[in-house]
């Protein structure tokens, strides 16, 4: 029995919870899959694997045997990963967590260059805006916006994104175009965003030269989500602050009015945040030089061009 290839197989049956996607993903023939995990359970001399005619799943034993195995195979494809990197072709799996509108507005459109610089590697996103668990979840980065607030991971700073308080023209036809800070908290409502986990609100601070105000005005509909925060705000629920590159292209199409553009908030930094013992691998390193060019090339995540397509 060739031992490392009949435990890679019995991780992938576990991770599609299936004979034949396995057979599929390992190039390998289904009855050649089926022995080769038959052949490890007689090995062990324990049963890993529960069979029915509609799934697979794994025996108590099977799980424990998958956690540990599973984590075996991913430092072996390190290890052939990072002699890849001599040749600039780093492959495996690499998993990566982040926010819904930065996945879907920003990373996702530039991925298909990202793949052609490195398409031996395979990428699973986690497009969420909960915390997301690093160990437990088994992720081998995060990309987030804010402080990095755990000492005991490492963070890289790839970029800044500036903010734009905007609003619906069916709204501001009803309830008027504030002009000043304080009118936000006179007659009009606001969409709020709410962190995951803590609910607290993302704060709303404007400064114009000396000038300082915090917004403090009511709201009617709180989300934690940020593509819900735009499409309230397309709906012409409120006033929106939201991220700058989000709500370009519903400006560009008219659907958003930016407002109070001589008034500006501080740009929240973003990082991608990995544990210690990812700080060599090459996947994680490659990802970051790269989110890095993504931020230093793209116009929304620069603070003067934001200010400057406001203005237009």
């Amino acid at each position: 029995m060739d031992y490392f290839t009949a435990v890679r197989a019995f991780v992938r049956v576990v991770e599609t919870g299936s004979f034949i996607k396995a057979s599929d993903s390992l190039h390998l023939p289904r009855n050649t899959v089926t022995k080769l995990v038959q052949s490890l359970e007689a090995h062990l001399r324990i049963k890993l694997l529960n069979r029915t005619t509609r799934r697979v799943s794994p025996t108590t034993d099977g799980a424990a045997y998958y956690a540990r195995m599973s984590r075996l195979i991913e430092e072996w494809q390190e290890v052939e990963s990072e002699l890849a990197s001599a040749q600039a072709r780093p492959r495996g799996r690499l998993r990566v967590d982040m926010g819904s509108l930065m996945a879907m507005q920003l990373v996702i459109p530039a991925l298909p260059a990202f793949r052609a610089r490195y398409p031996d590697l395979q990428l699973d996103i986690g497009v969420s805006d909960r915390p997301a668990d690093l160990i437990g979840d088994r992720i081998d980065c995060v990309v987030r916006g804010g402080q990095p607030t755990d000492p005991s991971l490492i963070a890289r700073h790839v970029g800044d994104l500036p903010f734009v308080l905007c609003a619906a023209p069916d709204y501001l036809q009803r309830h008027g175009t504030p002009m000043h800070p304080a009118e936000l908290e006179q007659g009009h409502a606001l969409v709020r965003y709410f962190y995951a986990g803590s609910g607290r609100q993302l704060p709303i601070e404007l400064s114009s030269g000396d000038q300082r105000h915090t917004v403090q005005g009511n709201y009617y509909l709180a989300v934690n989500d940020a593509n819900a925060a735009l499409a309230a705000g397309v709906a012409g629920l409120g006033i929106l602050h939201t991220l700058a590159f989000g709500a370009r292209p519903h400006i560009d199409a008219g659907r958003l009015m930016p407002l109070l553009t001589d008034w500006s908030s501080a740009p929240v930094p973003v990082s991608v945040i990995y544990s210690p013992n990812r700080h060599l691998s090459t996947r994680v390193r490659v990802f970051v030089d790269w989110m890095i060019e993504l931020f230093d090339a793209n116009p929304l995540t620069r603070v003067s061009s934001v200010h400057r397509i406001a203005r237009q």
